[in-house]
């Protein structure tokens, strides 16, 4: 993708994913995720109906007139972004790859995230760690974060979860609001998964084509598996080949949710032909 063609997809998801940010998800947002706690910001004169426990004793003999203590949330909080960038991520029968639906997500979390003052990081992966963006805050940092995600070449094809969050934990000491966009088809990272959530807040975002639900009957077709390479001819006319296929993925499924559960974390699961719009307020409804 030339520099042109690049910054002008740059500016089409920074309109559209900024805009929706600042509407919907801001305050949503801001009621989902806590801070770490509380600290004094100010003291001002006692008015009836305050909290008698906050009255400053100190100031208050000093100026002979009652006064109490004010305290804020500390609000800054650190975002990572856990993006999948395996081959398998590029795939789309709609009008968008899962890649491409998978950045737009990304955006509108990252300037959530800046409209609150905090900070977003990237972690990149495919059956490697392949980026790290460290967190910042930010308008540039977001617009470089997009340009990443829109023209960034991995040089792995497969999906290594349980590496990613191993090197989540080794990257990421303090405690972060960390979510994994992937479509999930990976194997063998319940423990990392279980062992990451004990320190960081983890939302796992399955992004999911239409298309790989059910398998369409179109008969003989020859299909290549876009992480491994393996190519073989798959007869789509058959019933129990179509079953089979459905069954495989709704295991996928079940094993997102359940591994996601165990850990006690929130998952979200959305198709590229669905509104993340209503998904995302979804989620964040739910949370709050």
């Amino acid at each position: 993708m030339d520099t042109k063609e690049l910054l002008k997809k740059v500016r089409k998801i920074e309109i559209k994913t900024k805009g929706l940010s600042k509407q919907l998800f801001s305050g949503e947002y801001h009621s989902t995720f806590k801070g770490r706690g509380m600290s004094f910001s100010e003291v001002r004169n006692y008015f009836p109906g305050d909290d008698v426990r906050a009255i400053d004793w100190n100031v208050t003999a000093r100026t002979n007139e009652t006064h109490i203590k004010v305290f804020e949330e500390e609000r800054e909080l650190t975002v990572m972004l856990m993006v999948d960038v395996s081959r398998s991520a590029f795939f789309g029968t709609m009008n968008q790859t899962k890649n491409e639906f998978i950045t737009e997500v990304s955006a509108v979390l990252a300037f959530s995230a800046i409209q609150n003052n905090d900070k977003v990081g990237v972690i990149f992966f495919s059956d490697r760690i392949e980026k790290y963006i460290p967190p910042k805050k930010g308008k540039q940092h977001i617009l470089r974060i997009i340009r990443e995600l829109l023209d960034f070449e991995p040089k792995g094809k497969g999906t290594d979860l349980s590496e990613a969050l191993i090197a989540l934990n080794n990257i990421q000491k303090k405690r972060a609001i960390v979510f994994v966009l992937s479509d999930f088809m990976a194997a063998d990272y319940e423990n990392p998964l279980r062992i990451a959530a004990k320190r960081h807040d983890i939302i796992g975002i399955r992004i999911h084509d239409p298309k790989e639900e059910t398998l369409p009957n179109i008969g003989l077709v020859r299909m290549t598996d876009a992480e491994t390479g393996r190519e073989l001819w798959v007869d789509t006319s058959s019933k129990s080949v179509r079953n089979a296929y459905a069954e495989q993925n709704e295991k996928r499924v079940e094993q997102f949710n359940t591994l996601f559960s165990k850990a006690g974390k929130d998952t979200i699961s959305i198709r590229t032909d669905a509104s993340y719009e209503k998904a995302l307020l979804g989620f964040f409804n739910g949370r709050r």
